[in-house]
């Protein structure tokens, strides 16, 4: 459990950006094991009130560190990818109990479902197809932003997820199966992008059916941008809705990689993406399996790690399939 920040500390860290403040309504938003997630008021010496965000945790090998965080975000910014205003980051546990990120609040909505009610009242399919388009044009500008100077991690990922299933008690056949054709099928190496890591559903915040800022840059790190456009893909990021919708359950993913084409005016191969899906789903299945051994280990006994380690079996389905090349 992160401990609550002290207020007279955070107002001394935003006076650098906006000068002599005081901090109130400070609240939790969310809790992980990882970081924990703050809103909270700063009064500016004007009168003034800008609420403000606060994300902090300790530091872990998974994530980058809040100071790359930062410059992975005004990176994309600069690039036109609409994303929150970053006001002060810090690695060192020094003045917070742990590493930090304050950012202006973005208002909107992040909850899928609450979105998809929203979108059904403002148009249906015209209002997915509008979103889709925009979270299409937001990968676009991320992955044309200007890496450089920006220390981020450049690891393999089908390496990454041989480690992460080898330091777990088993595998499946499924997945064995999937490391074998995507080792045989590799795609030849592209120039480093910017790569969010976790663009998905779930961490976008929608303003009226637009798409008002990509959030959650924990996992951001350079590699192939089709790593983005094919995790927005994955089943689970569609929440249930069709698979004619399977471009993060708005649209179908031919309309998605069209208006990323636009955007971009470059060219998806579909081999590279398929590889790339097929590598997306084994990772969120090697995920399921890790939370599920969480629980099943006593290591953190949940409900919520327990359920989504039943879904182990639906990521299995799915690399079967597309084994035999169907999308899920």
């Amino acid at each position: 459990m992160t401990a609550t920040p002290s207020t007279d500390r955070l107002a001394e860290v935003l006076a650098p950006a906006l000068g002599p403040v005081t901090v109130e309504g400070l609240r939790a938003l969310t809790g992980g094991a990882s970081r924990a997630t703050w809103a909270f008021d700063a009064i500016c010496e004007n009168g003034r009130t800008r609420p403000l965000i606060l994300r902090t945790g300790p530091v872990a090998e998974l994530y980058a560190t809040m100071e790359l965080e930062a410059q992975a975000q005004r990176a994309a910014g600069a690039a036109g990818a609409p994303v929150p205003n970053v006001l002060a980051a810090d690695n060192s546990p020094a003045a917070l109990g742990n590493p930090y990120l304050i950012c202006d609040l973005v208002d909107g909505e992040a909850v899928v479902r609450r979105i998809e009610r929203q979108l059904e009242a403002e148009g249906g399919q015209a209002g997915r197809d509008h979103l889709l388009s925009r979270c299409a044009q937001a990968l676009a500008a991320i992955h044309r932003a200007d890496p450089g100077g920006v220390a981020l991690s450049a690891e393999d990922q089908l390496d990454s997820c041989r480690r992460q299933l080898d330091e777990l008690p088993d595998t499946t056949a499924p997945f064995e199966w999937a490391f074998r054709r995507l080792a045989a099928d590799r795609p030849a190496p592209v120039p480093a992008q910017l790569v969010h890591g976790d663009f998905r559903m779930g961490n976008l915040m929608v303003s009226g059916g637009e798409l008002a800022a990509v959030l959650d840059w924990e996992l951001v790190h350079l590699g192939d941008g089709c790593e983005d456009l094919a995790w927005f893909c994955l089943r689970a990021w569609r929440f249930g809705a069709p698979v004619e919708r399977a471009a993060g359950g708005l649209g179908s993913i031919e309309s998605f990689l069209a208006g990323y084409e636009q955007a971009t005016g470059g060219h998806v191969d579909s081999d590279r993406f398929d590889w790339w899906l097929l590598l997306s789903t084994l990772r969120w299945g090697i995920i399921c399996r890790y939370q599920a051994h969480r629980h099943l280990s006593g290591q953190t006994r949940s409900v919520e790690l327990a359920t989504i380690g039943r879904r182990v079996s639906e990521t299995e389905w799915d690399l079967l399939r597309l084994l035999d090349g169907v999308r899920p």
